[in-house]
């Protein structure tokens, strides 16, 4: 992803994250401002933190820190820059880059995640930001289940002004794969992306699928996919957790990306996620414009998350 400017970004993450910013931070800064700090005070913050789905090693790790700071009575700034500090303290080792364009050609990027995530929105977003660098890109469609998926992907293909590749219905997603790196290699392509189906309804099933994949493509280059994606939904709150450990290890993912930000309350769910996972978070989104879905920089996050723009 291409950086955006600075302030425009985080004027929209800020904006994007304002519901969790005021479930997490509307009753920390009232109890905090109104008196010095107190245990009381503090298992405020531990009960608003964790109904913020920050999870509780965290939020023992950040009241501890708030616990240790002994400041008296302050102000609502100073509350935020602490909390804000505390978060990103828990995620600064946690953040990476997507950089398709710095690696080798063509960059196969495999996109995982369950049916609703955001998973095909996301790939096309990629798409469309990468098309505007001037790359030369391929979208396939490995989801060969579902048509309406491989319509949106279509869609996304022709908006973003990239190669498109799909097969008819219950085609083999392998199949469609190979052939399709196949192509790209031969046709000096710069980026595949790749969606794949999302179907929990049968685990084993989906990660036989994903794996045939993987292995096909390793056939082409050992090192294929150069990128595994997971997508998750963070309006599902603590389920992505479970989405993380279903897909994390099997699927061999190498970084997470985090949507619909904007539409939860519960944002902080990240911090439980990037720490239970052996992958960094490297985007996140928080809106439906290309331009919502962004590197992630934690300490922006943090500064967003609680009600701090700048």
């Amino acid at each position: 992803m291409k950086d955006t400017p600075k302030k425009g970004w985080l004027s929209r993450l800020s904006e994007g994250l304002s519901r969790s910013s005021k479930q997490m931070t509307e009753q920390v800064v009232a109890t905090f401002v109104k008196e010095p700090l107190s245990e009381a005070a503090l298992e405020g913050l531990e009960e608003h933190l964790l109904e913020s789905d920050l999870g509780p090693a965290a939020t023992d790790r950040i009241v501890a820190r708030f616990r240790d700071l002994r400041f008296g009575k302050v102000s609502e700034r100073e509350v935020k820059e602490a909390l804000a500090e505390a978060v990103a303290a828990e995620l600064v080792s946690h953040e990476a880059r997507y950089e398709p364009l710095n690696g080798p050609r063509p960059f196969v990027t495999l996109f995982v995640g369950v049916n609703g995530s955001g998973k095909t929105t996301t790939l096309g977003k990629i798409a469309a930001d990468l098309t505007g660098q001037g790359a030369k890109v391929m979208i396939v469609a490995c989801d060969t289940f579902r048509a309406a998926a491989r319509e949106q992907l279509k869609v996304w293909a022709e908006r973003a002004g990239a190669t498109f590749e799909s097969r008819r219905d219950g085609a083999d997603p392998a199949g469609l794969a190979f052939d399709a790196y196949t192509r790209a290699k031969a046709e000096d392509f710069d980026v595949v992306l790749i969606d794949t189906a999302g179907r929990l309804q049968n685990k084993s099933a989906l990660m036989d699928e994903l794996l045939k994949i993987v292995r096909v493509l390793k056939k082409i280059d050992p090192d294929a996919p150069h990128e595994t994606l997971l997508v998750l939904d963070a309006t599902v709150g603590r389920n992505a957790l479970a989405q993380e450990q279903i897909f994390g290890r099997t699927a061999y993912v190498s970084g997470l990306v985090m949507t619909k930000l904007d539409g939860t309350a519960r944002g902080g769910v990240l911090v439980p996620v990037a720490q239970a996972s052996d992958a960094p978070i490297k985007l996140i989104g928080v809106g439906e414009g290309i331009d919502d879905l962004q590197h992630f920089d934690a300490r922006a996050f943090s500064r967003s998350l609680v009600g701090l723009e700048d």
